[in-house]
C-alpha cells in the first residue's frame, strides 16, 4: 500500500488514548456494564497496569458466558477472551491499519508501546472523525462491515462454502482505489 491513500496519517494522530480497559480477574459482568457505558463492543485486557494480554468482546462474552450457560459474575474476563491478539504501534500508517482492520473483519484494534503496553485504540468511529476524508476509507469501512453471505442454519456442519467467506479488499500498483473481492 505504501501510504499513497492517506499520506503519512499515523495512526498516533487518529487513536483514542487512555482507553477504558480490564484486567483479568474482572468479572464478566462488569465487563459487559462497562462495555455498555463507553458504547463500546470490545475491551482491552491488561496486566500489570498497563501490559496487553487480551482482548473481550461483546460476542466473547454472549458465545462463551451467555451460549454455555455460566454465570456472568462468577466467570472472569480471563476465562473467555481473546488472547491471539492483533495490534498496532502509534507509529503504523493508518492505511496500513485500515486494511488490517478489512482482513480481520474487526472495527477496533490495541495500539501498543514497547513490551505491549497499552497506549491506545484506533477505530472506525476514530477514522470517520479524522480529518481524514479520503474516499477509500470508507470502502474499506464498509470491507471491515460485509456481513459472511447465506445462511447458517442450525445444524448445519459448520463448513462454510466458498461463497460464504469475507470479502478482502486488494491494492493493485496501478489503481488508486482499492478494490474488494472475495478470497
Amino acid at each position: 500500500m505504501q501510504g499513497r491513500h492517506v499520506v503519512g496519517t499515523k495512526i498516533s494522530e487518529v487513536m483514542t488514548t487512555r482507553p477504558r480497559a480490564v484486567e483479568p480477574q474482572t468479572s464478566v459482568r462488569e465487563a459487559a456494564r462497562l462495555m455498555e457505558s463507553e458504547d463500546v463492543g470490545s475491551l482491552p485486557v491488561v496486566q500489570d497496569g498497563a501490559r496487553l494480554v487480551g482482548v473481550v468482546t461483546d460476542r466473547d462474552i454472549a458465545v462463551r458466558v451467555v451460549g454455555r450457560g455460566l454465570d456472568a459474575e462468577g466467570t472472569t474476563v480471563a476465562d473467555i477472551a481473546s488472547r491471539d491478539v492483533v495490534t498496532l504501534t502509534p507509529d503504523d500508517d493508518l492505511d496500513d491499519a485500515l486494511a488490517l482492520m478489512a482482513r480481520a473483519q474487526v472495527r477496533r484494534l490495541p495500539v501498543v508501546a514497547r513490551d505491549d503496553e497499552l497506549v491506545g485504540v484506533v477505530s472506525q468511529a476514530d477514522v470517520a472523525r479524522s480529518d481524514v476524508k479520503e474516499k477509500h476509507v470508507g470502502e474499506v469501512v464498509e470491507a471491515i462491515s460485509q456481513p459472511p453471505r447465506g445462511p447458517r442454519v442450525t445444524g448445519d456442519t459448520g463448513s462454510e462454502p466458498d461463497s460464504t467467506r469475507r470479502d478482502e479488499l486488494r491494492y493493485d500498483d496501478d489503481q488508486e482505489e482499492p478494490r474488494i473481492e472475495p478470497r
